[in-house]
């Protein structure tokens, strides 16, 4: 295995700069995960690291070697699309089989990867059948077989799980955990899916507009966004934000909207009392709404009409009017709510989160 180390790398196509001076170290046996909406430059910077796309300017390291001049071939690198890829005319052990074929292994150590990875995918039983007679998802094991019997430095993954339906993606994303903890190795993943970038990933990247946002841990990035973009990109429902301005009251700072008005936490003062006769953009995420009570002081309180009601099972999600800004709070089922319900919520204070108006970056 190794490590992965990417430097200031940069991709042109004519006038349009789709990467932007990305500098990345996949750590030995790390599964890190890029993620960002489309155009953002993940799969170019993917196809960069595989040897798919020329790099206009910067380095890639595959271990202690300089890999830009080398051909996909010799990189030591296996890739898994999310087209599958497999030769419909072939059964699924010559599939597997495919590659150590082309570079010549001997037949005896072929069979024995195979059936190791087969085996791993618990797909020992269709090594006899065509694609066409699987499954999606035993389709997608057996293009993960493909990889796997190369026994590379690095795996690459482009969206793999895209093309499964919905529960299908949830089942092969805990199937694909415990593959990777159980083999070992340097892992890149790329996806547009926030979620399974969260469930999977050791570190996740976050890309935008060709450039790195914020590079962390999953939960680094939920609890502690760098900029307002992270914010409501990560995160199921979005993050709501509101437009607010910042006044010194008679009892501390205060951040006002035409819907409401809050007092702002003593923990957040201090960084907030900058921008005191500002307006800035405050961010709560919908779970970090709470029906409010007696408990809960008047100055994180505010009143919402319902708009609309999604029962989701664990939990309800509504659709709120306040004042002239829309939220989305996340209770518990068995709180009952219709449309045009005037219900009183309360803010987790330790939740809130702030954004520069112009910058857009975290307070």
């Amino acid at each position: 295995m190794a490590r992965v180390l990417i430097r200031n790398l940069n991709k042109m196509y004519d006038d349009f700069h789709a990467v932007k001076d990305v500098n990345l170290e996949i750590r030995d046996k790390e599964f890190l995960v890029l993620v960002g909406p489309s155009g953002c430059g993940k799969t170019t910077t993917l196809r960069m690291v595989a040897g798919l796309e020329t790099i206009t300017s910067g380095q890639v390291l595959i271990g202690d070697t300089v890999v830009n001049d080398l051909a996909p071939m010799d990189r030591d690198i296996a890739m898994v699309f999310q087209n599958y890829a497999l030769y419909p005319h072939m059964s699924v052990y010559d599939n597997m089989a495919f590659g150590l074929k082309m570079r010549k292994v001997e037949r005896a150590e072929i069979r024995k990867r195979v059936q190791d990875a087969a085996d791993i995918l618990g797909i020992r039983d269709y090594l006899a059948r065509k694609p066409r007679q699987l499954s999606g998802g035993q389709r997608q094991r057996v293009a993960l077989g493909r990889a796997i019997v190369r026994h590379p430095q690095v795996f690459l993954f482009d969206e793999p799980l895209s093309n499964l339906d919905a529960k299908l993606r949830v089942q092969m994303r805990v199937e694909l955990k415990i593959f990777f903890n159980f083999l070992k190795t340097t892992e890149i993943y790329f996806t547009h899916d926030q979620v399974e970038a969260m469930t999977l990933g050791d570190r996740v990247v976050v890309m935008r507009g060709g450039l790195v946002q914020q590079v962390g841990e999953p939960l680094e990035l939920y609890n502690a966004p760098v900029n307002r973009f992270v914010a409501g990109f990560i995160g199921s429902p979005a993050m709501n934000f509101a437009p607010v301005r910042v006044s010194n009251g008679k009892d501390g700072l205060r951040a006002d909207n035409p819907g409401f008005g809050i007092d702002v936490p003593a923990e957040i003062r201090p960084r907030l009392q900058p921008y005191a006769g500002r307006d800035v953009i405050m961010g709560i995420r919908p779970e970090d709404l709470q029906l409010a009570n007696g408990s809960y002081p008047p100055g994180l309180c505010f009143d919402a009409m319902v708009e609309v009601v999604e029962k989701l099972g664990p939990e309800i999600l509504l659709d709120l009017q306040v004042g002239e800004q829309t939220m989305v709070a996340a209770v518990e089922p068995n709180v009952r709510a219709k449309r045009g319900d005037k219900l009183r919520f309360a803010l987790r204070p330790e939740r809130l989160h702030f954004f520069d108006t112009g910058s857009e970056a975290a307070i």
